[in-house]
């Protein structure tokens, strides 16, 4: 449990890190509302970004990108929809991935905009 704790927060942290090499501007990391968790909100100019970051210490998973499935979907959507009233809504909002590959040297990171829609 440990271990794997500290994989998803070091996946996380290394997502964190590409976003602001990136220009994105972290509002949140690990936001939590009754109806789940978002592991990253951001700013990528005027749009928020909602982000989902996936970590892989092996492939016998699959990659990280294939992670997320109907019900994780939905559950991020519902998360974000309560985020963005409780916040204010915006019009511009996106959804991304990242998947962090720990297996591979060196480290993957790879960042997929736009995975599906509010």
């Amino acid at each position: 449990m440990i271990k794997t704790l500290f994989t998803g927060k070091y996946g996380e942290w290394l997502a964190a890190r590409h976003l602001k090499k990136g220009g994105y501007i972290i509002l949140e990391r690990g936001y939590k509302n009754p109806l789940g968790e978002i592991d990253i909100i951001a700013m990528d100019g005027e749009q928020l970004v909602f982000v989902e970051v996936k970590t892989r210490t092996s492939d016998e998973f699959g990659e990280p990108c294939e992670a997320i499935d109907y019900k994780k979907k939905k559950k991020i959507i519902n998360t974000a929809r309560l985020y963005l009233k409780q916040h204010g809504g915006t019009s511009a909002v996106r959804f991304d991935l990242i998947g962090v590959s720990l297996f591979v040297k060196p480290r993957k990171v790879e960042h997929i905009k736009d995975i599906f829609e509010l």
